[in-house]
């Protein structure tokens, strides 16, 4: 049995990977990525990176093929476009960017291991549902909810 953490440690040799401040770089550049969020449509609305559009994780392959109710034409005609993937830490990002490359993405990659929560940690902007910034103090509250006890694993 593999656990979420080693199902992600083992696709994420796969994907490309980028730190907050490559990502800062692309996004000023002639040709920004697409990003794409994968969280949950209300963490989406939440706060988000500006310009970011929205595929939660459940409906991806769907939104990235034609003939589903899901279909996101703009992300299927994408196959050769540079997408970055980001989620709230990064673990269902190298899933997400692994599927995609499965299903013929030829340019994904993924902000590292920390994801939102690192994007915010170096200082980079988020904003909430209308565009407006989001505080950091608050995002960090947001990005890293505690662990409740029942959620614990009792293995070491």
């Amino acid at each position: 049995m593999k656990s979420f953490k080693g199902l992600v440690a083992e696709h994420a040799k796969y994907i490309t990977e980028l730190m907050p401040w490559d990502l800062e770089e692309k996004l000023v550049g002639n040709e920004p990525p697409l990003i794409l969020d994968i969280r949950e449509a209300e963490e989406f609305k939440t706060m988000r990176i500006q310009n970011s559009m929205n595929v939660p994780r459940g409906i991806l392959e769907s939104a990235c093929d034609y003939n589903y109710s899901e279909t996101i034409p703009e992300l299927v005609k994408a196959r050769d476009k540079e997408i970055i993937l980001v989620c709230k830490s990064g673990n269902r990002s190298v899933l997400a960017a692994f599927t995609m490359q499965l299903m013929g993405y030829t340019n994904v990659a993924y902000l590292k291991i920390t994801g939102l929560k690192g994007w915010n940690d170096y200082e980079q902007p988020l904003v909430g549902i209308n565009n407006e910034k989001v505080n950091t103090d608050e995002a960090e509250n947001f990005l890293k909810p505690p662990i409740k006890p029942e959620q614990l694993s009792s293995e070491l």
